[in-house]
């Protein structure tokens, strides 16, 4: 009896463990990317303190230096494929320090992240790398800025939606004090060693945002190229964190969670108390009553 007792309660653990286990598989991308989107809103946030704190003079000094970069990879020659010969990468649109150049801003794809310098391996598990060699997002004839982010982590959401994006649709790039409006004009998708839609166009003034494609396999690159339509803003606009929406997306897995947990609980109480019923012994039968035909004395 107390051997089928532990292997009852053995399998019922074991059930807890299983559905905790898939309950944790199904939570994990939902969580991640949640605290994925936080540490984006808050290093945004850190950007844009750093940015209020500058004057005039501070914003020109650091703009004319990106568009000094900018320069140098056009003139004399394009230097898309040799980057390293342009002097300063590192140090332009560098304002907070940690590789911050701005961030990046979707309406569409409710999307907002911060744009890092290069594009290894660290910077597009959390965020929008700058591809080196391209020109950096302060707009200017002869510039072609290149973004580029991964799209199906499971840690965080980036670039998963850029596909909805269709020509027409609009995205912006804050940048110290600037915001740059680019409208979308050419969408393509090309094998990674295609790099032809990635150049400079003389007297243009593009943006490209670049994934892998197509979802989950990426043996192709999607290229979302903007064309910017309107003058510089020369103020920044209100940031909005993007935690709001990602907030209810958690909550809506917590909500489907709990019920979930209580009813297995529920179930795991009802079958303890059923085997614990089976496993009660019988009371004794009660003696039969004496025979009311008993033989009387004589």
């Amino acid at each position: 009896m107390k051997k089928k007792k532990k292997k009852k309660d053995f399998s019922a653990i074991l059930l807890v463990l299983i559905f905790f286990v898939g309950l944790s598989v199904l939570l994990y991308p939902t969580i991640s990317d949640y605290v994925n989107s936080r540490t984006q809103s808050r290093a945004i946030s850190s950007y844009n303190s750093v940015v209020e704190q500058m004057d005039e003079t501070d914003y020109e000094t650091e703009l004319e230096k990106a568009r000094e970069y900018n320069d140098t990879l056009w003139e004399p020659f394009p230097l898309f494929y040799a980057p390293y010969l342009a002097k300063g990468y590192d140090e332009a649109l560098n304002v907070t320090g940690n590789g911050i150049m701005g961030y990046l801003d979707i309406d569409k794809l409710n999307l907002e992240l911060p744009i890092y310098h290069g594009t290894s391996d660290e910077v597009l598990n959390r965020a929008v790398g700058h591809l080196e060699g391209s020109s950096l997002p302060v707009g200017g004839e002869n510039t072609h800025c290149v973004l580029s982010a991964h799209r199906g982590l499971p840690s965080a959401s980036l670039f998963s939606d850029l596909d909805e994006l269709v020509v027409g649709d609009t995205f912006r790039i804050t940048v110290l004090n600037q915001v740059l409006t680019y409208e979308v004009d050419q969408i393509k998708i090309v094998v990674p060693q295609d790099v032809d839609d990635l150049q400079i166009i003389e007297g243009g003034d593009y943006c490209t945002l670049m994934t892998c494609t197509p979802y989950g396999i990426n043996t192709h690159r999607l290229l979302v190229r903007g064309k910017r339509i309107s003058e510089t803003v020369s103020q920044p606009r209100l940031f909005v964190t993007a935690d709001a929406y990602r907030i209810n997306t958690f909550a809506v897995m917590v909500v489907l969670a709990v019920p979930m947990v209580l009813i297995l609980l529920i179930a795991l109480i009802i079958s303890g108390s059923r085997r614990k019923k089976k496993q009660k012994p019988e009371r004794f039968a009660p003696e039969p009553e004496e025979s009311e035909t008993t033989e009387q004395k004589d």
